[in-house]
């Protein structure tokens, strides 16, 4: 996880795993949590909630298809998906290697 205030390029500290999604720590705080999600073509994100804190992926690179609320949305590079406190959410596959920028308040 960067000590600075800053990341120029988030996708410099993606990390791709051939069998399962990898997670990076980007910035933590009390208040808040940012960190990517890197899957490879294929790979997915089990639907989950988390019953305290919003949630919202935003596409980096690459494309996925996307679900919150049982409604599923493929998005690419600039895409955002925001999940309500208590909403189900997850990636359902991603169509190309991907990496989703992450952010939760208060950090899980």
């Amino acid at each position: 996880m960067p000590a600075d205030h800053f990341l120029a390029d988030a996708t410099m500290i993606a990390s791709f795993d051939a069998h399962q999604m990898t997670k990076r720590d980007c910035f933590r705080s009390d208040g808040l949590f940012l960190g990517l999600n890197c899957l490879k073509q294929g790979q997915s994100q089990r639907t989950h909630r988390h019953d305290g804190a919003d949630k919202f992926y935003l596409v980096l690179s690459g494309k996925a298809r996307i679900t919150v609320g049982g409604r599923s949305q493929v998005l690419g590079p600039a895409g955002i998906a925001w999940a309500p406190a208590g909403v189900p959410h997850g990636v359902e596959e991603a169509l190309d290697d991907t990496v989703l920028l992450v952010g939760m308040t208060p950090p899980p």
